[in-house]
């Protein structure tokens, strides 16, 4: 797959880039963010996250993410996939056929560094279940907010707030990689940015790959002030 893809061969006006990292990269500040500036220029978009942009999905992230509940690992996969399913469903596919510009924060590349990568399962699993959750939906950009994975555990709240954020540094470590591998598989899709800088260096080279790839489409040069 690559970045590029024409739009006469997509089956809808807008455009759908995900944002992925591992725990504390700072991706979901930097998305509300943006989508402040995306609003005051009026430019149609919603940003959303994987799991929980749907009332269904928001059940379903509790229940995920809660520290006190016991989930099996092929549960935690069945269950991401379901959230999937119904936010492509409910709301990504009906705001790209609008010809908006979709951000979510976390999509199937989330999965294949936690649940793959960190948990073990097969591979070959996760990519079946993604293509039935997605219906083959891919980002056309990825953007790795990247940095190490004990600066990002340090940057949450003592002790993690939820399941996830909770699991041991070597569980980390192995998401971190994960992600790093795909998007060396993947140059022409992923764009990585170095987590690790002040939030107002890393907002500033957010701004700058959207309006690489995405500015003339989406009249984005705003961004560049």
């Amino acid at each position: 797959m690559t970045t590029k893809t024409n739009q006469a061969e997509k089956p809808y006006k807008g455009s759908f880039i995900t944002l992925e990292g591992p725990e504390g990269a700072g991706k979901t500040t930097q998305a509300k963010n943006l989508s402040k500036q995306l609003d005051a220029m009026g430019i149609a978009h919603i940003i959303t996250r994987d799991p929980g942009g749907t009332p269904l999905g928001r059940q379903i992230r509790r229940i995920l993410l809660n520290p006190e509940n016991p989930v099996h690992p092929m549960t935690e996969l069945l269950l991401y996939q379901a959230d999937r399913a119904q936010h492509i469903s409910e709301l990504i596919m009906p705001a790209l056929h609008a010809g908006k510009l979709v951000i979510c924060d976390r999509y199937v590349d989330s999965t294949i560094a936690y649940q793959g990568y960190g948990r073990g399962i097969d591979f070959k699993i996760i990519d079946e279940l993604s293509l039935i959750s997605t219906g083959g939906l891919k980002p056309e950009l990825t953007i790795l907010f990247d940095l190490e994975s004990s600066d990002g555990l340090a940057r949450l709240h003592p002790g993690g707030h939820d399941r996830l954020e909770r699991e041991a540094l070597e569980f980390h470590l192995k998401v971190r990689q994960g992600y790093l591998n795909l998007a060396q598989a993947e140059p022409e899709r992923w764009r990585i940015l170095d987590a690790s800088k002040p939030m107002s260096v890393v907002q500033s080279e957010f701004r700058r790959l959207l309006l690489e790839n995405l500015g003339e489409k989406f009249n984005l040069a705003a961004l560049a002030d």
